[in-house]
């Protein structure tokens, strides 16, 4: 096993680093099961979730790897081809009855009385959440700390990131898919992308803009379409 290239904790944290890893993506995974279980919570939900989570990211910051941003446009291209993927893929896929979304879902067409509401509520869902914060927790959560903890159990630093390992390859976007509900199949194919992007390019900042690129174009289609079932 090679050692770590990029530099683990640039700055002293109060939490110990596995720890600062998991929290944020607890955080954001208990206020989603808020909004999902009490839908009339779903707009407080999210926003929280949004704030506090990019909140504790940034107070965190000193007990994760520091992130390098080479092959960053490499991540811009695996971003657009990620979001062509994704919706074409899920398209067809819920064809089938095993691979449609859920009935109920979040509109928010009839979620705000003001035309100002609902325009604040998407600004915070589509670029804040969604092409800013979920990008950066679910990147260090997924393909730094995972990915890592998975090649080295022991001791997750010992491991470098994007460091090929062949159980992280396939585990990472294995466990990544059980968050994703009934696009379980769509997201793994679109994590194998990003492993793939994160061995070549050895970079976590390629990974988060490939993210970014594809949540935020999503974003576009679902307020084009009104095709809310993709969000």
């Amino acid at each position: 096993m090679s050692h770590p290239t990029d530099p683990t904790p640039v700055r002293a944290s109060f939490l110990r680093d596995d720890h600062a890893y998991m929290l944020p993506m607890l955080t954001f995974l208990a206020l989603t099961a808020v909004g999902g279980k009490w839908p009339e919570w779903f707009v407080a939900s999210y926003i929280a979730k949004t704030f506090v989570v990019g909140l504790m990211l940034w107070m965190l910051r000193g007990a994760f790897t520091r992130i390098s941003w080479r092959g960053w446009w490499l991540g811009l291209i695996v971003g657009v081809v990620g979001v062509v993927q994704w919706v074409g893929m899920q398209l067809f896929l819920q064809r089938f009855e095993f691979f449609k979304p859920p009935t109920e879902f979040f509109d928010p067409t009839k979620a705000f009385e003001s035309q100002g509401a609902f325009v604040a509520f998407i600004a915070v869902r589509w670029i804040l959440g969604a092409a800013i914060v979920v990008p950066i927790m679910e990147e260090l959560f997924w393909r730094d700390f995972v990915w890592r903890t998975i090649a080295a159990p022991n001791d997750f630093k010992l491991a470098s990131v994007g460091e090929l390992d062949w159980k992280a390859f396939l585990i990472v976007p294995a466990v990544f898919a059980v968050v994703h509900g009934n696009w379980w199949l769509t997201s793994i194919v679109w994590a194998l992308m990003l492993s793939g992007l994160l061995v070549y390019t050895r970079s976590l900042g390629a990974c988060i803009v490939a993210h970014a690129t594809t949540n935020f174009l999503l974003g576009a289609y679902v307020l084009y379409t009104k095709d809310w079932a993709f969000w």
